[in-house]
């Protein structure tokens, strides 16, 4: 599996299109590269993208739909916009635009949409793709300590607009909310490779 960025990307995105059986549309990968590669992005970028699809490719054999699920990590932090608070919602919006013009049936977009939207993180997802998507959308809270405190600052530049104490309650308030489940992960993959880390990492900033 490769580990540089492009090569994996290029792998990825082909993979996921191949899984679907569908022809990949090569302009909206170079779109999609561009759109997490925008100035004002710290947290949500092509590294984020990058370690998603990392860890993907470890599990790819456990989603019941592959290709969807694959697709849906490209997608799921596509639109990112400051003060926005239906990022996810225009980020499936477009997945289901390119997913329609690309021939896919209505099953596989509503699939795409529901897997992006199920990284909103209100509720715990009980769908085994979403479950297994969530998990890997949150594995950065489960990361090295050095990669968790970066990310915490990542996220903290991104919120650099809201006034620092009223960012610092809030953002205990969603990390509280993740330490008071009683698993962070669903997927045994994940529970087991990233579940005590995560509590270790978590209880820094708690």
């Amino acid at each position: 599996m490769p580990h540089d960025r492009t090569d994996l990307f290029t792998l990825s995105w082909q993979r996921a299109w191949t899984h679907l059986r569908l022809s990949a549309p090569d302009a909206v990968f170079a779109q999609l590269v561009a759109a997490y590669d925008e100035a004002h992005r710290h947290y949500h970028t092509a590294q984020h993208l990058h370690e998603c699809l990392m860890h993907f490719s470890e599990v790819v054999h456990l989603a019941a739909h592959p290709g969807e699920v694959e697709l849906a990590l490209w997608f799921h932090d596509a639109v990112y916009a400051l003060k926005a608070h239906d990022n996810e919602s225009r980020s499936a919006a477009w997945a289901q635009d390119v997913l329609q013009q690309a021939g896919a049936t209505l099953a596989q977009q509503q699939r795409v949409k529901e897997l992006i939207m199920a990284t909103c993180h209100n509720a715990v997802p009980i769908d085994a793709d979403q479950q297994l998507l969530v998990d890997i959308d949150l594995a950065i809270l489960g990361a090295s300590p050095a990669r968790f405190a970066e990310y915490d600052r990542q996220v903290g530049a991104e919120y650099s607009w809201v006034p620092g104490l009223i960012y610092r309650m809030k953002r205990k308030a969603v990390l509280r909310g993740f330490v008071d489940r009683e698993q962070i992960y669903s997927t045994a993959h994940f529970h087991q490779r990233l579940e005590n880390q995560a509590r270790i990492n978590l209880a820094t900033c708690t």
